[in-house]
């Protein structure tokens, strides 16, 4: 996932050179209740890719302005009418708020407070075929969540419309991730391990419970083929038979003997993603916890069968990752948070072993080998990402922030760490174009997921609010 809104609780410009579209193969289909594919989830598409087919900030001069927000603003999506909506939570009262944004210069330009829940509720969320937030919230409710502007030219946000799912989801549990399957309704995913579904035009709400002390901490995926979801112990693919959940398959993963420093959670900090050399869905990736290595699991999304597991982040010596892997065609990018300095983790994450340790970062990239029957590692290095890249199949870029060290060559974190939004070339995991947007605490991204716009501008939410990085 990227890194979650819970855990906050409590440079030069170079010139871009020319680049050519990455062809590494198809993204996951299209969702029809999903906005534009690359802005309308967290992960860019309902399959979770973290891929976009837009083209970030292109060739001139990189600066970043800062929307102050007093709120840490872990999703910013956009839906067809250009217009960005991030959902943050204020550091004074942490109450939910949804803002839409400007899309010209990133202001707010109106919010709407959701009823506070649990401390991992609230975070995901996705843009409809109608431009519309669909969130879960404190109270147990799906709510669908319009913008609207008067005759005035004044814009509002407004609950459209509202399904209670009190019915299944138990007063001390909350919703962690939904997402729609291909029929139209709403698969949503609690912190206890319910998985269910919801559909707000009949009212209908179904749930199945996982094993006992298996815990969903990250968001979940949808494609053709059905819903995957990774608890704390195992991926899973569902479907729905009658409307309600069934398990296709469980295949379970090292969660390793605890919890690491700079992972949110005792097991994978993976949403899982769909991805595939043919049809964008062949495989589905996550990364495990195990003691001694991270690994990338692949496995085939027919049947749960296993096609690889890889150890990756090496070169950092972190063994860990809380972000969503960035998968397309046979290619799998996984980013490093081992040691991420969180100011706080979620009830019920456990204790952390070690107790501490310095942010190693690391990026890796992984192939699935052409006949199915392996995976392989094609480069790894000690980047240290603080965000959940995105790759732009427009501009043939990784596009993340960086945290660097307050001393260079050290490997500690300090309230006084610069962050620089950088490019990536796949095809060799080196930094292309880097611009320092900020120093300090304010700008720290948390391992939050950054959103390219169709106007080309990078959205980076960070503990205060939202970067916006744009080229002139």
């Amino acid at each position: 996932m990227g890194a979650l809104l819970a855990a906050f609780v409590l440079g030069c410009a170079g010139s871009a050179s020319a680049v050519s579209p990455v062809s590494f193969g198809p993204t996951p289909p299209h969702n029809p209740y999903v906005g534009p594919d690359g802005t309308a989830t967290m992960h860019g598409d309902a399959g979770s890719s973290d891929t976009t087919p837009l083209a970030g900030p292109g060739v001139g001069t990189l600066s970043s302005s800062r929307t102050a927000l007093a709120s840490a603003c872990p999703t910013i999506l956009v839906g067809a009418d250009g217009y960005p909506v991030a959902l943050c939570t204020p550091i004074f009262g942490q109450v939910p708020t949804v803002h839409l944004l400007d899309p010209d210069d990133g202001s707010s330009l109106t919010t709407l407070k959701l009823t506070k829940g649990s401390l991992l509720g609230g975070v995901y969320a996705y843009i409809d075929h109608q431009d519309r937030l669909v969130v879960a919230d404190g109270s147990r409710s799906l709510l669908r969540i319009g913008h609207h502007r008067d005759a005035e030219g004044d814009w509002s946000l407004r609950v459209d419309r509202s399904l209670s799912l009190a019915s299944v989801i138990p007063q001390d549990d909350a919703v962690t991730g939904l997402a729609p399957d291909w029929d139209g309704r709403v698969w949503f995913a609690t912190g206890g391990g319910l998985v269910g579904t919801a559909d707000d035009t009949t009212g209908a709400v179904k749930a199945l419970s996982l094993p006992a002390g298996e815990r969903v901490a990250n968001s979940i995926s949808t494609a053709p083929e059905g819903t995957a979801v990774t608890t704390t112990h195992a991926t899973y693919l569902l479907t729905a038979k009658a409307g309600a959940p069934e398990i296709l398959w469980r295949t379970a993963y090292d969660r390793g003997s605890a919890r690491k420093p700079g992972l949110l959670s005792w097991g994978s900090g993976s949403t899982p993603t769909f991805f595939g050399p043919a049809r964008g869905t062949e495989y589905v990736a996550v990364v495990d916890n195990a003691d001694t290595a991270a690994n990338l699991k692949v496995y085939r999304t027919a049947d749960g069968s296993d096609v690889c597991s890889v150890p990756v982040l090496r070169a950092a010596n972190g063994p860990g990752s809380e972000n969503s892997p960035v998968g397309i065609g046979r290619s799998v990018f996984v980013a490093g948070t081992y040691g991420y300095p969180y100011p706080a983790v979620p009830e019920g994450a456990g204790t952390s072993v070690p107790a501490s340790a310095d942010f190693a970062g690391g990026l890796s990239r992984v192939d699935v080998r052409a006949d199915g029957t392996g995976c392989g590692l094609v480069w790894d290095n000690a980047l240290r990402s603080a965000a959940v890249p995105k790759l732009s199949t427009a501009d043939g870029r990784l596009h993340t922030v960086v945290r660097d060290p307050l001393i260079p060559g050290t490997k500690g974190t300090s309230l006084l760490d610069p962050y620089r939004y950088v490019q990536i070339d796949p095809d060799s995991g080196q930094v292309t174009r880097s611009t320092k947007v900020g120093v300090g605490s304010l700008y720290d991204t948390l391992q939050m997921a950054g959103t390219i716009a169709p106007d080309g501008a990078y959205l980076q939410g960070t503990v205060t609010g939202v970067l916006r990085i744009t080229a002139q």
